[in-house]
């Protein structure tokens, strides 16, 4: 006797959508503000490996090459469980767990990023700059910044689609995130090939409107 054919439903995925997208509200969040805050721990800590004194550089650079050097996992699972455990009376909330751990990881490959785009500009523009008797961050701000972050822009456009990426690792800690949903779902119906199905789509719809949006920017940055 032949086994029973499981088909595909898609009535189990327009049934699962709410839950769903409230997952990948709660994905868009956190990497949104992952994003934007890594972006300044990122612009800071590669300016001061780009052009700051030697300590500045130094930490700068410890800092970059133990974040690289350690999965996001590991670090967002210091930040929830270990912190507490350091710090008496400390508790950590597991969506600002899962913030921080993102700004902390991409800011430091955004650091580098910052850095080489900054040393990729040629150096004449910086003694033109001196010649014209501008003090250091403006010709950093108005002169080398603008060049710079043209050239950043590809990088950058990566690093924001590896993090959305990485955000769903945070199921770790429980964050009711995209794929914490999916999970979710999938352990009451039990139909796990439609939900994560479903969940790749969703990815794949979010990153490729990522990547537009920043192919267009690109476009319009594009130094000639």
């Amino acid at each position: 006797m032949k086994g029973k054919t499981v088909q595909f439903d898609w009535s189990v995925i327009w049934a699962a959508l709410p839950n769903l997208l409230d997952g990948t509200l709660m994905t868009v969040k956190i990497t949104f503000w992952g994003l934007v805050g890594g972006f300044v721990l990122g612009a800071l800590a590669g300016v001061a490996r780009a052009y700051g004194p030697a300590i500045l550089s130094g930490i700068a650079q410890i800092y970059v090459s133990i974040i690289r050097g350690t999965p996001i996992v590991v670090q967002v699972m210091f930040i929830y469980f270990a912190l507490p455990l350091m710090i008496p009376g400390l508790r950590v909330d597991a969506i600002w767990a899962a913030i921080a751990t993102l700004i902390i990881n991409s800011g430091a490959y955004i650091a580098e990023i910052v850095r080489g785009s900054l040393l990729s500009v040629h150096k004449g523009l910086k003694e033109a700059g001196q010649a014209m008797g501008l003090p250091f961050h403006k010709i950093l701000l108005h002169i080398i910044g603008p060049v710079a972050f043209r050239r950043m822009i590809p990088p950058l456009g990566n690093q924001c689609i590896i993090s959305l990426k990485d955000s769903s690792l945070f199921i770790v800690i429980g964050v009711a995130e995209l794929t914490r949903q999916g999970q979710e779902i999938m352990a009451s119906n039990f139909r796990a090939v439609e939900i994560w199905s479903a969940v790749a789509i969703i990815y794949l719809i979010l990153t490729g409107a990522l990547a537009l949006a920043l192919r267009l920017v690109e476009k319009r940055m594009r130094i000639l």
